[in-house]
């Protein structure tokens, strides 16, 4: 399946609290709330929404494309995302910028706050599928851009007949209740972790049974708890894998999307591709970096055949 991935690229400055954010706010003070945290740890890691996504399809035998816009200090992050199997053509360099920065403190708890300065992303809406080289996607997801970018993709994509999949996500808090509407009634399916959904509801006064009304299937991530599946027929619950260790939550949803999309790129079920994301999620759980983790096809279908059962339908990565 020729897919395009489109969202942010970008350096994540990852750093460890070895406390709780939660012992330091004060309630009744939220309003003044002034607070510096010293860190025990920091890396620097390649990151993004896109980029991440794209190495999870990488690892299971999928060629993404990007389309994004990044800086001049991009050209070692090229060479390396080419490396995995992931195509950079359609990622455009803005001279003069840097590529977009993510800095995260995460705590012991692993809540995260985190700050994102947009660099060369400021860009992405000067990108069009309308000039989009040749073969047309079979499937784009949108995931969290630039505002401008994101409206234009879903512009874009229905005028062209190209399905996408939308992904909003963070970028929800800069959006207004109809972008968001508009964005979802022209998808084909919605991800979203289960605080973003009640987001979305509240902004949008869209229902479950409105959202299903016009995608064809709703995921809902849920951290520990799993995720849901929700299509029109019902919904489908798949538990998490239980991870060897913990080191980094940074880039976790994007690794499920990754292996969901693998699932949905082979036309397997929509349980099959939640349970592949599950554990793709898993192990970038238990590595630092949203791209530190490093799997075989092989090994990635034994370690599922311990917690499901795909009923010999994994054997294709394998035998690619």
């Amino acid at each position: 399946m020729n897919i395009v991935l489109t969202g942010s690229v970008a350096f994540d400055y990852l750093m460890t609290f070895p406390g709780y954010f939660r012992d330091h706010i004060l309630p009744d003070r939220l309003d003044k709330i002034s607070l510096s945290f010293l860190v025990d740890k920091m890396s620097v890691q390649r990151g993004g929404n896109a980029p991440n996504i794209a190495y999870s399809l990488a690892l299971l035998g999928e060629r993404p494309r990007l389309m994004a816009t990044v800086g001049d200090d991009f050209g070692e992050y090229r060479d390396w995302l080419e490396s995995k199997g992931i195509d950079t053509s359609t990622v455009r360099v803005i001279p003069g910028e840097h590529t977009a920065s993510f800095f995260a403190n995460t705590d012991r708890a692993n809540c995260q706050i985190a700050s994102f300065y947009p660099g060369a992303m400021a860009y992405a809406s000067e990108l069009s599928f309308r000039t989009l080289r040749a073969p047309k996607p079979d499937l784009v997801l949108i995931s969290p851009n630039d505002p401008g970018a994101m409206e234009r993709y879903v512009a874009e994509c229905p005028e062209l007949g190209i399905p996408y999949f939308y992904d909003p996500s963070q970028q929800i808090v800069r959006m207004d209740a109809e972008t968001l509407r508009t964005g979802i009634l022209g998808a084909q399916a919605v991800f979203l972790n289960d605080y973003e959904y009640g987001l979305a509801q509240k902004m949008t006064g869209m229902g479950q049974q409105e959202f299903l009304k016009t995608v064809k299937f709703l995921v809902v991530t849920c951290g520990k708890d799993g995720s849901d599946v929700y299509t029109r027929q019902g919904v489908t619950h798949v538990p998490v894998v239980p991870p060897d260790q913990i080191a980094d939550p940074t880039g976790v949803g994007d690794a499920f999307r990754g292996g969901f999309l693998v699932g949905y790129a082979h036309g397997w079920s929509l349980e099959l591709c939640a349970q592949m994301g599950a554990l793709s999620a898993t192990y970038c759980l238990e590595r630092l970096g949203p791209q530190g983790q490093e799997y075989t096809p092989a090994e990635f279908v034994m370690r599922f055949r311990k917690h499901f059962d795909d009923h010999g339908k994994l054997e294709k990565l394998i035998n690619l």
